[in-house]
Parts: structure tokens; sequence; C-alpha cells
């Protein structure tokens, strides 16, 4: 729950400025949340040192406040983030009047090294999409979400909220919507469809037991599969399948990716399956690629 701040009005600002974003963007919760969490921040640190309200800050303001959280050791990625929450709010205010001038204009966003996405290799893919007990309706259900997964190349947020008629399998396909609410079908695969199958046909009636829930992939309690509880469950299955990399929440999203590049798949049909709307997203793939054939060349080879 967000604290109190003195200022309600500004509270309002924000949930006014979140909702122009949902509908004009279609951003999803989890980045509405994001710029809340960031708003909010700055807004608690301008009713502490400066007794004011966001519409009231000064470009020192912004500055002061970056740098106080780069001193308090903030991620350059981080920062950069929290600077785009606060231009767009600003950008909005100029654009409908509240504001003459932006205060977050001119100042430069900190340079961002470009990280490569954390991947599995195919082996330990195997191992970890292998180590739930099948025998059970939850390793059932574990299973099929980790061959859904990998099959597919979802956002685990796409994969936890797909309702039982996105999924097609007689066509083989699964119907989702990314970011934006942009809607794309990505083929599953014969493995994936299997376990699916498996699991709709058994697991996830007994993890029901006669209650009703759209979604496709179910608790105990009969609700709906939650990021953070999939995500328990996939560092779980890692820790039994004696993978000891640092997996991130889309490792496995990555690992599709990154695999299919290496089989010889087209850029393109990569960019397409992961919903990506600019090609340069999908590129660093090619990087990842690229450091794995180093890495074999350099293991391999007589001369390496």
């Amino acid at each position: 729950m967000v604290e109190a701040v003195n200022n309600s009005i500004d509270e309002s600002e924000i949930d006014l400025f979140l909702d122009a974003l949902w509908v004009e963007r279609g951003l999803s919760r989890n980045t509405l949340a994001a710029y809340r969490r960031d708003l909010m921040g700055f807004l608690r640190w301008l009713d502490t040192h400066r007794s004011c309200v966001l519409l009231e800050a000064q470009r020192q303001d912004l500055l002061s406040y970056l740098a106080e959280r780069v001193s308090a050791e903030a991620k350059p990625r981080t920062t950069a983030r929290l600077l785009s929450s606060l231009r767009r709010f600003y950008q909005k205010a100029v654009r409908d009047g509240e504001l003459q001038e932006d205060p977050s204009e001119r100042i430069e966003a900190p340079r961002l090294g470009r990280s490569l996405p954390k991947t599995l290799s195919e082996k330990d893919v195997e191992l970890l999409i292998d180590s739930p007990d099948t025998h059970t309706a939850l390793g059932l259900r574990d299973r099929a979400m980790l061959e859904l997964l990998y099959a597919t190349g979802l956002r685990v947020s796409e994969l936890v909220e797909l309702r039982v008629l996105q999924l097609n399998l007689r066509q083989g396909v699964v119907r989702t919507l990314g970011k934006g609410s942009k809607e794309r079908l990505v083929p599953l695969g014969e493995m994936a469809s299997e376990w699916l199958e498996l699991y709709l046909s058994s697991a996830r009636g007994e993890l029901l037991k006669n209650r009703e829930c759209e979604q496709l992939f179910v608790t105990q309690r009969g609700a709906g599969m939650t990021r953070q509880a999939f995500w328990y469950l996939i560092k779980k299955h890692a820790l039994h399948a004696g993978i000891r990399k640092s997996l991130s929440p889309h490792t496995l999203r990555h690992s599709f990716a990154t695999h299919l590049l290496n089989h010889g798949a087209d850029l393109r049909v990569v960019q397409m399956l992961l919903g990506h709307s600019d090609l340069s997203t999908t590129q660093i793939y090619t990087h990842v690629a690229h450091e794995r054939l180093k890495s074999l060349h350099s293991e391999h080879h007589p001369r390496g």
C-alpha cells in the first residue's frame, strides 16, 4: 500500500497520469506500477526536503533527487527508468497546460552498458524441464508450464495470464497478448502440446476440485498462478536439477531466442515469435549467439 503524503491532490495527479498512459499506450500493470513507485518516491522526497508537490518541482530538485539516488548506489538502469518516469509526467503536464516549462528538460540519462541476457545451455534447459515429478498434479502442471515457456518464448507475465481459451491444441498454437495489448499467435510444438494435453486432461481438474478459473495454470487453492509463485517454482526446480547459474525471470525466454538463432532461425522470425516491435530489441540475441560460438571455438579449436 502506498504511504500517505501531505498532498493527496498530487497523488491524484499521478493516478490521472497513469490512466492516460494506460489508454494511450496500453502499458502493462507491472510497468504502470513501476511508474507509480518512481513518482511517489519523488513526491515523498519533495514533501520532506522542499515541502512542495510535483507540479512545483524545479530542475534543481530533480537533479538533487537523482544525485541522491545515485549516491545510494542505484544502478544506472534504475536511474534511467526513474528519469524516464519523471520526464513522461512533466511532458504530459506541459502538454495539458498545467506547466509552462518541463523541469526534466535537458537532464541527461546515465549511459547504459549493453548487458547480454542470461541464458541456459540446451543441456541445462533439458535438466530444468525434466526436474518436476510428473507423477503428481503439481509436477505435471510445472512440467507443462516449463515446456510451454521454452517452446514459445512467452514472457512470464504472458504465461501466467494465459486463459484456457487462448490455447488451441488441435492447431498447435497459443494466442497471447503482449506489450501494448498486441496479439500474436505462437506455435507450440509437439512436445509442449503433449504435456499441455496431459495437464488439461488430469492435473488441472485435480487442482481445481470443481472450482472455476479462467486461467490456464492454477494452484492448489483453485486460483490462477502468479508471477511470483512461478518464479519461486522455477528457482526450486533449477536447484533440484543442479543448475547453479544465476537465473532471471525471463531465462527460458532468452534461451528460446538464443537457441533458435544458434540453429539457424531467421532474426525476423524470432522477432515475431517474441513479440518485439523493434528488430533492434531482438538483435541482442545475435550477440549472445556470437559469444557462444566464440566460446565453442576457443574450447574446441586446436588453435583456439
